[in-house]
This record gives structure tokens, C-alpha cells and sequence, in this order.
């Protein structure tokens, strides 16, 4: 790796646009991002000085559009270059971002584009977006600018990326005096209750995120990240972004989801930013696989977590070398090479947040030379607030604050934060603000937790998100929920049971998890649809359920199940862009199951 000199400090940036115009300046030549391009079906390469030359004529294009200042314009794009020429090319001209994650449904993107009051909309292919095209609001926007297919839309206001940019001689300066406290972007939480709120994040607030990421994690030019997590989500934006900027590190735009594993095996990334769900299906699919394999080979994976984690804790200073770490060499390149191989071969960092990662993964991956770093935050703090270090990795905890972060504990144990990363405020909303942050300016987060002698901080639970049983026993769900979703077998789970007498859970086995759940029940059918319902199958599931608990109180027990086919995803609402559960809907969705599991008690 190279030298890790080349940061660009807040103050040489002073905004965004600054960030990208002076990472121009000091690296025009250096790879800026790699990009696939479905026409010749490779992969591009593109510098700093060719973004800008590209940027230069976005910006002309919002230049003609004749918007003032702070006036807001939406994107509906997934991960790619034209996300940064729009994004960057408006914050040049001082106007507003407001992005929205690109397969939203229609109903929540009008909202947002209602709500923010956009005066324009970049999206990818209006032709496919049918019912966001039925939307009232769209009419009332400036222009709709299509990357594809604009001329089969009949709406006015359409219009193909195109027509719309000028002619490239075309040359329209940045706005000079750009404040670096004014508003940059207005994020809508994906929340897993109620309806999104638009964060308000300044400039400085991104900036100093970045910034203060790269004080605790070393990035350096040549690394590459990965870019896959939605741009729309903060962690991505601030982390997966700038802080390449900032630093001078190259972005490959991974192609999509499906093709992610496809992306890592031929683009090599050295760093990854990534949700709980996604490290969860890779160690559910390895676990799923050494259940073929024969005890020999299970006892040889076994033998090299244990020895890989003993050389973790030594190398972390938590234990002391022991004989055993000799047979770590042999061990990784058995075993761990082939995990690592599999995202790439030269992973260096991994990053985890969004939600809380099971410490079973984060441990059963790092043993095998996959170094997670796990990191917690909110939309509202721009969006990091802590993140374990190379040299103090707390897989368990969500590590050490960031440097200029403080935090507190209420008396009911709600993590509380200061930091210059903490929003100016929700859109619109004064009360939701004064809600959210005190009057001495503690941003409350609705998590509980602690910090322990060594400032590492633990999550414990969601505020509200307690279950209190009708006995009184007061559960908080997520921890079991983490222990079930574990489990190869299962997709999802949410632990139900708010004034119940006893816990039960909504669960989506995992397409392989049927035909052996038929076997074990002597049943002639592995049909899922015939399968779900029955009470041999039922009673194998609240099993597993017990097995994956073990360790928990007698009163976490799950004593009623019900399994569903549907898989929770953003599409049907029953999941956030991070693949968290919005509880309240799946909960509203399955009313009838729910009571069903309750009725009698």
C-alpha cells in the first residue's frame, strides 16, 4: 500500500464540491472509478479529471434549469458514476440533494419528492417506473431526466439524460462562497416506524464524518472500495464516497446484488461497506455446506475459527500467546485463504453497520482473516458516531467513539450524542427536532446501552422496542432475533409478544430448509404451501427456535410459531434499504396469525 498523506482536511476542502474540486487538483491523472458498461460489457475506467470534465457539463444542464439557491433535486439512481456527476455538479451550484433509494415504492417517493418540494428528478429508466409516473407531484417538477428511454413516457416534463445536458463546450463556474454549515442534502430515514423524516445534513456534517472515519480507519490511494450499500443510505454516502475523495482511494461500482459475488472475485477490493444481512448469508451459506461435509472436515473448520479467534485475541492483546497459534499458518491457508478468496483475496477492511451484526459471524469471520469492523450510528449523525480500530477491535461491542464525539447515558441507559456530525434538524418538522435533540444538544438515539472501562460501546436494545410480557418480564427482541436469523435454515424472524403471556415469532424458513424439515417429519411432500401449516413441521421449527436460544432466560422462550413464504425485502415494505425489519408492518401484515398464535390465552 501506498502512503496515506494525501488527505484532504476539512478546511482545504471547505464543502463538498470543494472536496471533489481539490481531490481534482492534487490527483488529476489517478484512477477516480471503475464502472461496467452493459453496452460493451466491460469495465471502465475513469479519472478524476474526466469526472470533473463530465460534472462541468451537469452542471451546465442544472444551470439552465434556472433553480436558486437551496432549491432541492431528487435522484432515484442506483450506485454508479452519474450519481457523483449530478450530486456533485448540484452541490456546486449550492442547491440541495435529496436522494432517494432507486427501487422505492412510488407512493413513498412521491412523498419525499412532495415533501422536500424537489423541483427535478434523475432517475434511471422513467419507463419503468409506471406507477411513480401516476403520481400527481411528478408533474409539478421541472424536468424528469431519464438516463434511458425518456420518449416512451408521455408526461411533458420528461426528458432523456441526453437532450437534457448541453452541448460540452458549454462551461458554467461553481458558486463561489458556499457556506460549509449551509444545507447540503436532505436524507429520508428508512425508520422502521412511522413516516420518513428528512434529515437535514450540512456540508461540515458529511465532511467531518469522512474526516473523522479516516482518523480511526487508515485508508490509503490505492485501495479500492467496493460500492454496492444504496447511495441513498447515509453509511454509503459518507464513508463509501467522500471519504474515497477525501482520501484519494478509487470507487468500483459493483454491477448489482446478485452479481455482487461475481464483483469481488474479479475487481479485488481492499475495502467493503456493508450491512449485518449480507455477512449473514455468506457464513449461513458456509455453515449450510459443511453440513455435507464429513466430521473430519467440520472438526478442521471448527480447529481453524478457535485458533484463528486465539490469534485475534493475541495479536488484539487480550490473550497470551499459546502453543496452539502455531498451527495458525497451515490453518489460514487451509481454510481461511479460501473464505478470503471468495470477496476478492485482498480484503483489508470490512465494515459492518446499519444494524447489529451476531458476535458468532463477526468472530467465525475474522478467525478466518476477514477483518470486520464493526461501527454504529444514525442517519441523523451524518451518519458514523463509533467504529472499532484496527488495533482495538471489540467485535462484540459497536467500538470507540469517533475523535470530537461525545456520549452519554440517560437515566433509562439511551445512548446520547454530541458530535459535529449531528444534523441541523428534521425538515419541516420543528417538533420532531425538539424531540430528538435536548436543549442542551444530546441527540437521543432511542438505544440503550453502556460503555465499558475501555470507552468501547455496547448496544443493548431499542427504546422502544422492549417487549414487556404480561408477567412483566421485559425482553428485548433484537438480541434473540440476531441468535434465530443465525441459523442457515431461516431468513428472518421477528420475536413477537407486547403484553402477551408468552413470546411467539413470525419466521421465513430458507428455500433448502423445507425438503429437510419433510424428512425429519416422515412427510411424502417438501411443498413449502402444504408444509407450512403443519403441526409436525411447526413443532420441528419451535426446536430449532429453542436450540438457537439456548443461553437465553427460561421467559425468552418461543412457545407459538408462524411460518410464511414471503421473504421481507424493501419492495413489499416489510424491510429498510439496510434489510432491517420494519416490525410494525410485518406485525400489521400478519394480524390474523398473530392473533391465531394468542388465541385461547
Amino acid at each position: 500500500m501506498t502512503s496515506h498523506t494525501d488527505i484532504i482536511s476539512i478546511e482545504s476542502a471547505v464543502h463538498l464540491a470543494g472536496l471533489f474540486a481539490e481531490r481534482v487538483k492534487r490527483s488529476p491523472d489517478d484512477l477516480a472509478c471503475r464502472q461496467f458498461d452493459d453496452l460493451t460489457q466491460t469495465w471502465q475506467v475513469f479519472s478524476w479529471e474526466q469526472m470533473d470534465q463530465s460534472i462541468a457539463i451537469w452542471r451546465a444542464a442544472l444551470a439552465n434549469e434556472k433553480l436558486n439557491v437551496g432549491d432541492r433535486v431528487a435522484i432515484m439512481l442506483k450506485n454508479c458514476r452519474e450519481w457523483v456527476f449530478f450530486d456533485i455538479a448540484a452541490l456546486s451550484l449550492g442547491l440541495v440533494t435529496v436522494p432517494l433509494f432507486p427501487n422505492d415504492h412510488a407512493e413513498n417517493a412521491a412523498y419525499i419528492l412532495a415533501d422536500s418540494g424537489a423541483k427535478l428528478l434523475l432517475l434511471e429508466d422513467f419507463s419503468q417506473q409506471e406507477e411513480l409516473a401516476k403520481q400527481p407531484v411528478v408533474v409539478g417538477l421541472n424536468h424528469i431526466v431519464s438516463l434511458k428511454h425518456a420518449s416512451e413516457v408521455s408526461l411533458a416534463n420528461a426528458i432523456s439524460l441526453e437532450n437534457w445536458l448541453p452541448d460540452n463546450k458549454v462551461s458554467v463556474a461553481a458558486k463561489e462562497g458556499i457556506d460549509p454549515h449551509d444545507l447540503a442534502s436532505i436524507v429520508y430515514t428508512s425508520g422502521t416506524t412511522g413516516p420518513p423524516k428528512g434529515v437535514m445534513l450540512s456540508h461540515h456534517n458529511m465532511l467531518w464524518n469522512a474526516w473523522a472515519g479516516l482518523q480511526s480507519l487508515t485508508i490509503y490511494s490505492d485501495d479500492n472500495f467496493l460500492s454496492f450499500l444504496p447511495l441513498s443510505h447515509t453509511l454509503e454516502r459518507s464513508i463509501g464516497y467522500y471519504l474515497p475523495i477525501m482520501a484519494g482511494a478509487t470507487i468500483t461500482y459493483a454491477r448489482s446484488i446478485p452479481q455482487l459475488a461475481e464483483d469481488l472475485l474479479e475487481q479485488h477490493p481492499t475495502v467493503l461497506i456493508s450491512v449485518p444481512r449480507i455477512y449473514e448469508r455468506v457464513y449461513n451459506r458456509v455453515q449450510d455446506q459443511l453440513k455435507e461435509k464429513s466430521t473430519i472436515a467440520r472438526k478442521l473448520f471448527n480447529a481453524a475459527v478457535n485458533i484463528g479467534w486465539l490469534n485475534f485475541e493475541h495479536q488484539q492483546k487480550r490473550a497470551d500467546w499459546q502453543a496452539g497459534l502455531l498451527l495458525y499458518p497451515l490453518l489460514n491457508h487451509l481454510l481461511g485463504k479460501k473464505i478470503q478468496d471468495k470477496l476478492g483475496g485482498q480484503l483489508r477492511i470490512a465494515i459492518c453497520g446499519g444494524a447489529p451484526l451476531s458476535e458468532l459471524v463477526a468472530k467465525t469471520f475474522i478467525a478466518l482473516g476477514i477483518p470486520i469492523f464493526q461501527g454504529y450510528g444514525l442517519t441523523e449523525t451524518s451518519p458514523v458516531v463509533s467504529v472499532n480500530t484496527m488495533e482495538q477491535n471489540l467485535p462484540r461491542s459497536i467500538g470507540l467513539p469517533l475523535r470530537d464525539v461525545e456520549v452519554q447515558f440517560s437515566d433509562e441507559g439511551e445512548l446520547l450524542v454530541k458530535s459535529p456530525g449531528v444534523m441541523q434538524g428534521y425538515w419541516q418538522n420543528e417538533q420532531a427536532t425538539k424531540d430528538t435533540i435536548d436543549k442542551d444538544g444530546w441527540l437521543h438515539t432511542g438505544d440503550l446501552g453502556k460503555q465499558d472501562d475501555q470507552s468501547f460501546i455496547h448496544i443493548t436494545g431499542r427504546l422502544k422496542d422492549i417487549i414487556v410480557l404480561s408477567t412483566g418480564e421485559k425482553i428485548p427482541p433484537a438480541d434473540m432475533e440476531m441468535a434465530i436469523n443465525a441459523d442457515p435454515d431461516i431468513e428472518h424472524a421477528l420475536v413477537i409478544g407486547e403484553g402477551k403471556p408468552f413470546l411467539s415469532s413470525i419466521v421465513v424458513l430458507a428455500e433448502q430448509a423445507w425438503p429437510k424439515l419433510a424428512e425429519q417429519a416422515g412427510l411424502l411432500t417438501a411443498d413449502p404451501q402444504e408444509l407450512k401449516s403443519n403441526p409436525e413441521i411447526i413443532d420441528l421449527v419451535l426446536q430449532k427456535l429453542g436450540d438457537c436460544l439456548t443461553g437465553f432466560p427460561s421467559y425468552a422462550e418461543i412457545l407459538a410459531v408462524t411460518l410464511t413464504l414471503e421473504l421481507w425485502t424493501v419492495e413489499n415494505d416489510l424491510a429498510t434499504p439496510t434489510l432491517k425489519a420494519r416490525r410494525p408492518h410485518i406485525i400489521e401484515r400478519y394480524q390474523a396469525e398473530i392473533e391465531q398464535m394468542y388465541q385461547g390465552h
